[in-house]
């Protein structure tokens, strides 16, 4: 699959809500792996949602740490502990900003044939599956951040 160009953190369609699959065929399978291709072609990628890529699905990858994977519509139960870690958008490259998010997460969802999967995950890949599952909600990382900090984002990425 060829690999895309990813949407810049300005582009509308990152801030649409993106619409639940509802056919699992082959033109979904194409996008996970259009999607797999672009999250692998740069170093540090660990994880990419179809919006990123200006398509308004339901539909996430994510690779690190030897796990990767897909997963459609899925639905994220968070833990209580919370943790501080610097994080980083492919629609904002080179831009990291200190984010708390929840240490563990269970995601729940279809793969690409339309089989159940759940996914339990800690520490950096609970972080990849809740940024990414933002994405799905028109949520970018910036938006959990403090007023203050959002500023001090909007400055350094205008300049």
């Amino acid at each position: 699959m060829a690999v895309q160009p990813i949407r810049p953190f300005a582009d509308p369609v990152l801030r649409t809500v993106a619409e639940p699959v509802t056919s699992f065929d082959r033109e979904l399978r194409g996008l996970v792996k259009s999607l797999q291709a672009t999250m692998r072609a740069g170093a540090g990628r660990a994880g990419l949602a179809a919006p990123q890529l200006g398509v308004s699905l339901r539909v996430l990858v994510y690779e690190l740490d030897g796990r990767a994977g897909h997963l459609i519509n899925p639905r994220l139960e968070p833990s209580e502990r919370k943790i501080v870690a610097d994080e980083a958008c492919l629609s904002a490259p080179g831009l990291w900003w200190p984010l708390e998010r929840s240490y563990m997460v269970t995601a729940r969802g279809r793969d690409m044939f339309g089989k159940p999967v759940t996914v339990r995950a800690l520490g950096m890949l609970a972080r990849v599956l809740q940024h990414e599952a933002d994405h799905l909600d028109g949520v970018l990382f910036i938006d959990r951040l403090p007023e203050d900090e959002r500023e001090r984002f909007l400055q350094t990425a205008s300049s």
